[in-house]
């Protein structure tokens, strides 16, 4: 019965879903900027954490 509802759902999130890491390297001001925040994202900057 919500089969419909949550694959219309699942599908406007990967849509609407907002991604920070490119929103971050959106915001460089130069390419010297753009690398060191590209270093930074694959140093860890927007992983998160999970402790178990």
């Amino acid at each position: 019965m919500f089969a419909p509802i949550t694959k219309f759902r699942n599908a406007v999130r990967k849509i609407t879903s907002h991604d920070p890491e490119m929103a971050y390297l959106n915001g460089s001001y130069d390419a010297i900027d753009l690398e060191r925040r590209q270093r930074e994202i694959d140093a860890g900057k927007f992983r998160t954490r999970r402790y178990y």
